[in-house]
């Protein structure tokens, strides 16, 4: 989500996670082999229609007057995002599904749709915490019934597909500060390091990013393969941490099954536990997370305020 910056040192996630993944990784000073941030120059801002082709499902979630996050369309209802989008950043509490608004190819003041939420349902495993759990990156994930069905012919829904590999190309599309107003693509970022469902990638992503969808091209065409959660920087390096969303989107499916309207709206889906607080001063930030739960309860027990050696957290 758009926010003020707000770091936060990752010791176990980093240096577990990438140090088990990247030969040569210099522990202490993060000296990844090789270029890791991508080439700035790579993040094409989609100003015109042609730009913008084949993308609009890909639009900008606007959360009431707190800000936004990026969403995608996988079914003419259903919108994928970062399950931390739907949380208050002072309070911990769920937004009301009236405050959220999908802006489906939302480019120069113009979507090509725009629609309500009917109901929302974060990851039951999701635990929004202001506090920083860094053991939740794997359940960062939301699902987002809209109030009406895209019909659009030229708004066809993005397929999802399994976890890409380490060394596997992808390219993200989203809104973010400073390009909030066209849909931005970067093409062929890399996957770093995986561990379960939480992904290290090379893509260079920024506030608003959120909820931003990573795409794998498979037989020749885009796949939704996860889902962007946060940033981190690696001695000055750009990385994203993203969430699988093959195996937790069937669990986000049987939840929205599940529900009865109107509960989402009450203040949150049943099995999700709400911290309340004003610790979380990075507005609709993500805990950063590893995907079971012993491993967050390992990676928490690591994190300090110490900054040095380690890799600076940031919620987008």
């Amino acid at each position: 989500m758009i926010s003020l910056p707000k770091f936060l040192v990752v010791k176990a996630f980093v240096r577990g996670l990438l140090a088990a993944s990247l030969p040569g990784l210099a522990v202490m000073g993060f000296a990844l082999p090789g270029p890791v941030a991508a080439d700035p120059k790579a993040v094409i801002a989609m100003q015109t229609a042609d730009e913008a082709r084949g993308w609009q499902p890909v639009g900008k979630l606007v959360l009431g007057e707190r800000g936004f996050c990026t969403g995608v369309l996988i079914d003419r209802q259903l919108v994928l995002t970062a399950a931390h989008c739907l949380f208050d950043k002072e309070t911990g509490a769920r937004l009301r599904d009236e405050q959220i608004t999908f802006q489906a190819g939302w480019r120069n003041g113009r979507a090509e749709a725009y629609r309500g939420v009917r109901r929302s349902v974060p990851h039951p495993d999701y635990i929004y915490s202001g506090s920083d759990n860094l053991g939740r990156v794997a359940w960062d994930l939301a699902l987002l019934e809209l109030d009406k069905p895209i019909m659009l012919p030229q708004i066809s829904p993005f397929a999802t597909g399994t976890a890409p590999a380490r060394d596997a190309a992808v390219s993200v599309v989203s809104y973010a500060m400073d390009r909030a107003e066209v849909p931005s693509l970067e093409r062929d970022c890399s996957v770093l390091a995986t561990d379960s469902a939480a992904l290290v990638l090379s893509c260079d992503i920024d506030f608003g990013s959120s909820g931003a969808p990573v795409f794998a091209i498979r037989d020749g065409q885009p796949e939704v393969v996860a889902v962007i959660s946060a940033k981190a920087d690696y001695n000055g390096r750009k990385v994203a941490l993203a969430v699988a969303v093959d195996a937790p989107l069937r669990q986000l499916r049987d939840e929205l099954g599940r529900d009865v309207p109107g509960q989402a709206s009450a203040g949150g889906a049943a099995g999700v536990r709400v911290i309340s607080g004003g610790a979380a001063k990075a507005r609709g930030g993500a805990a950063a997370q590893t995907a079971p739960a012993e491993a967050g309860e390992a990676v928490d027990g690591a994190v300090s305020g110490n900054s040095a050696g380690g890799a600076k957290f940031i919620r987008p």
